[in-house]
């Protein structure tokens, strides 16, 4: 996951440079919010640590890095030495906003946050929501009362977020604690339970689960508390230590003895509803479970090393961690009918790929490049198209000058295929923006919304239908649009876009980008009802996105999908006649 430097502190530094460019542009100083913005994205996207690259090459090798110039990157160092960039410290005196609730708001910008803050001394979530309920925010330009209900609406989703992080965004700093405490004598085995081991699309705490010897738990506790990335320690005991971390995320450490591992870990993977009907299933059978073992009714211990043999002493097979969630795996689990999951490292292609044609950070070849590295043997450009002119989108004559750029690298590069292909943007019709003369031309069109997201559920699910019923397009791109924290999904009847691409043969995508996950879990099990075919893909707009698919693979297997379901699990050509 991480190739070298603290990727963390990169994701740290880039979050706060999101916040100076927000900050900067509610000061009305647009130049430094797009320079700081530029800045947030190119350090967010890295493959090393911005220490790795500082301690190796000095300030200079920080100034080759695209989009940081000098002032950026003395900000840099300065919080590589310190933690803390200054410039920030002091914006934050100045505007006193909560940039990360407020710039996640639907429908509001940095010029409506310096409205709300300057005329109504709106500051966070909670003042807002006042504010609108007291009909003053009728001040500012534009809030009329539709605007000011799907700003209502956002409010509420994001406040039911609070206290969770996406899974994607936490799962770089727990495998650095692991590694760390796997590292630390006397320890055998660490494994991170809870809803991270669950792969949950969100989490509220980390459970490092370690199996070591009694002798070294000290050292272990002391080693947990005492990581750079701690906050505030909140209990440190003998064999389990409490607290946050810099992220805001708390987590749980346990040491436990290796004759009860294996029932710990069961324990506090979860989830509760599973380990509930769990316990129910060894009374019925005339034994006990917890967290310290399997017990017969003479209270002798018959299981707690292994979980495997806990779920086999209760006459189950192992149950993956991803279903456990209540949802009939315990009832199939006891007739052996268990789905064969999709494993991980099992995709061979990447079908939804941006390059520096449109939004993306790097070259056709560079990303066919750090694909091949992560032993992917073909993807698809699928750069944005013309309407979403932000993104430079390309219009039909562009995508044909592109289709030289990938001929050519697929002549340079070897043992793996860059297919032609293009993330269509579908209208507020359904109508498509590039001719169909053109899609006919592609190899792998994709198809997605990327705006009027608040249309009534008839309108919106009507939008897709008619998009997929095109004959040319042949997967849909995060189908409900929702992202993490940020945005709910669009109001669809999916059961009807079902339908419809099981008629049509068209794909529906599991994207695996941290802040996405979409489907959900719940919309790849309907899916699989309606024998719909889908893929799993990155969204990369830099190389190291690629390492988000294990997101999306944990996603799928959630929603109980096999490598049958997954149609990017083939090879290429296989793949391909898969298509419409």
């Amino acid at each position: 996951m991480m190739a070298g430097g603290n990727i963390l502190r990169n994701d740290e530094l880039a979050a706060i440079f999101f916040r100076i460019a927000f900050l900067e542009e509610i000061r009305e100083e647009g130049f430094k919010a797009r320079a700081y913005e530029r800045a947030s994205r190119t350090i967010g996207n890295l493959e090393r640590g911005v220490d790795k690259i500082y301690l190796e090459g000095g300030l200079d090798a920080l100034i080759s890095l695209p989009t940081i110039g000098k002032a950026i990157a003395l900000k840099i160092v300065e919080f590589i030495n310190t933690g803390r960039v200054g410039a920030y410290d002091k914006l934050r005196e100045q505007i006193q906003v909560d940039v990360d609730e407020l710039s996640a708001v639907e429908g509001i910008g940095p010029r409506t946050v310096k409205e709300l803050y300057y005329k109504l001394g709106i500051k966070t979530l909670e003042d807002l929501e006042e504010a609108i309920g007291k009909g003053s925010v009728r001040r500012i330009r534009g809030m009329v009362s539709k605007k000011e209900s799907r700003i209502l609406r956002s409010i509420v989703y994001l406040k039911d977020g609070r206290g969770r992080f996406p899974l994607g965004s936490v799962l770089a700093t727990l495998k650095v604690i692991q590694e760390r405490l796997e590292s630390q004598e006397g320890v055998t085995n660490v494994i991170v339970a809870g809803s991270a081991r669950r792969m949950k699309e969100t989490i509220e705490d980390a459970e490092f689960m370690v199996e070591a010897e009694e002798r070294s738990a000290t050292s272990i506790i002391d080693c947990f508390v005492g990581m750079p990335e701690v906050d505030e320690v909140y209990e440190r005991g003998p064999s389990k230590s409490r607290l946050r971390l810099r992220i805001g995320l708390i987590a749980n450490l346990r040491i436990v003895s290796r004759d009860n591992f294996g029932s710990a870990l069961l324990h506090f993977t979860g989830s509760a509803d599973h380990n509930i009907t769990m316990r129910k299933l060894a009374l019925s059978r005339g034994k006990k479970l917890n967290e310290y073992g399997l017990f017969d009714k003479e209270g002798k211990k018959i299981g707690g090393e292994d979980e495997a043999k806990i779920y086999s002493g209760l006459g189950l097979e192992w149950i993956p961690p991803e279903l456990r969630e209540n949802q009939g795996e315990i009832n199939r689990a006891i007739n052996g009918k268990l789905p064969n999951l999709i494993a991980y490292g099992s995709l061979m292609g990447d079908l939804q790929i941006q390059t520096n044609w449109t939004d993306g950070m790097h070259s056709i070849l560079e990303m066919a490049e750090g694909a091949k590295s992560r032993e992917l043997s073909y993807i698809a450009i699928t750069d944005h198209t013309q309407s979403l002119a932000m993104t430079g989108g390309l219009d039909e004559d562009r995508l044909r000058d592109q289709r030289s750029e990938i001929k050519e690298g697929n002549e340079v590069i070897k043992d793996f295929r860059i297919l032609f292909g293009a993330e269509v943007n579908i209208l507020k019709d359904g109508s498509l923006d590039i001719a169909d003369y053109a899609l006919r031309e592609l190899e792998v069109v994709g198809a997605a919304i990327h705006s009027h997201f608040s249309l009534t559920s008839l309108e919106q699910t009507n939008r897709i239908l008619k998009a997929i019923e095109n004959e040319n397009i042949d997967i849909l791109f995060h189908p409900t649009g929702r992202l993490l924290k940020q945005r709910q999904a669009y109001d669809l009847d999916m059961d009807k876009i079902m339908q419809r691409a099981s008629d049509t043969g068209t794909v529906l995508e599991i994207n695996s980008f941290p802040n996405r996950l979409d489907l959900r879990d719940i919309d790849v099990r309907r899916a699989l009802e309606y024998h719909v075919k889908l893929v799993i893909d990155s969204d990369a707009h830099a190389v190291s996105h690629f390492d988000n698919l294990p997101l999306g693979v944990g996603q799928a297997r959630r929603g109980w999908a096999t490598e049958v379901d997954v149609i990017n699990t083939l090879q290429v050509d296989r793949f391909l006649r898969e298509l419409k």
